[in-house]
């Protein structure tokens, strides 16, 4: 006869229509606002998601080098105007530097609705710096900026297939005015903000491989110890070979 399985295991083998649902979808779906909300704002705010990356970065399995690399890939790509790209182009970064891809896509966390406005605007006036073409813009210029470019780029592009005419003039002035100059000013910043982000996250995750290592030796001496303790010093007396 065999073994009666319990429930949870049955229920496992065969679950229910609705409850097979339930396992890879939210029991109440996000609205649209809320989608968007949770961008600007994610669930448990900014902080807890940054202890969580912070978290996530220095458990990876990997060297610390390793790591230190990934994050500096990533660090340096949230510096660049390419929104859409950063994940690939952390991925990319990484391996040429030979970094922790994942390290990588964390990092990317740099950039984020709270430091977006920091990182714009002072790219944007290292830019127009260094190109000579005159001066920086204020934060809300430039996001309004990149949502008007992202609007008439997309009716461009409906226009080649349609008997609307297309209009280009505006992109161009976004181009030279905001994309150029943020990409201009950005590269540099985000080399100095990597570079940063390396030497000040190698320390912490050779000390904090160290203590997990420590922590690891010491559980399992423990638990040695206490089996150790646990066993019969003059071995069962029933064994073979006793009198």
């Amino acid at each position: 006869m065999s073994p009666r399985l319990p429930a949870a295991a049955i229920w496992a083998r065969n679950p229910e229509p609705q409850d097979r649902d339930v396992i890879f979808k939210r029991r109440n779906p996000l609205t649209l606002l809320q989608w968007l909300k949770a961008l600007v704002w994610p669930k448990g705010g900014w902080s807890r998601a940054a202890r969580y990356v912070n978290h996530r970065v220095r458990r990876l399995p990997d060297s610390p080098h390793r790591i230190a690399r990934g994050i500096l890939a990533g660090v340096l790509v949230s510096f660049t105007p390419l929104f859409g790209f950063h994940l690939a182009l952390a991925a990319l970064i990484a391996l040429v530097l030979r970094g922790n891809v994942i390290a990588a896509l964390l990092a990317t966390f740099v950039g984020n609705p709270i430091t977006f406005p920091f990182i714009a605007v002072g790219s944007v006036e290292l830019g127009h710096a260094l190109l000579g073409s005159g001066h920086g813009l204020p934060a809300w210029q430039i996001v309004s900026g990149f949502g008007r470019a992202g609007v008439e780029f997309w009716a461009n592009i409906r226009a080649m297939f349609s008997a609307d005419a297309t209009h280009w003039e505006s992109l161009g002035a976004f181009f030279h005015g905001v994309f150029l100059p943020y990409l201009v000013g950005g590269v540099p910043l985000g080399i100095a903000a990597g570079l940063a982000s390396y030497y000040l996250s190698l320390p912490l995750i050779i000390a904090y491989q160290k203590l997990r290592r420590k922590r690891r030796e010491d559980r399992i001496a423990r638990l040695r110890a206490a089996r150790e303790k646990a066993a019969p010093i003059g071995g069962d007396d029933d064994s073979p070979g006793s009198p």
